[in-house]
């Protein structure tokens, strides 16, 4: 990753679900390798509830989306913060 994403953050104001939130302050080339690692996830997921009908697979997907969404969410903050 680029020195212009290991010198800036996450902002740490996104929230999920209504109980969890992004921390501020993790490098935003970390939390492009998290991002990376839950987008594999969700993926799995999905393809384990489409192809077995797997419900809990589904809402695990789910979740984890909204997670995805709002760690890009924060991090597109911690990024503006620095431009």
């Amino acid at each position: 990753m680029s020195e212009h994403l290991k010198s800036r953050t996450t902002a740490g104001v996104e929230k999920f679900l209504e109980l969890y939130r992004v921390e501020p302050g993790v490098p935003l080339d970390l939390a492009f390798d998290e991002l990376s690692v839950l987008i594999g996830c969700i993926k799995h997921l999905n393809e384990e509830a489409e192809m077995e009908g797997d419900k809990i697979a589904g809402s695990a997907a789910r979740i984890l989306s909204a997670m995805a969404k709002a760690l890009i969410n924060d991090m597109e903050v911690g990024l503006n913060r620095g431009a």
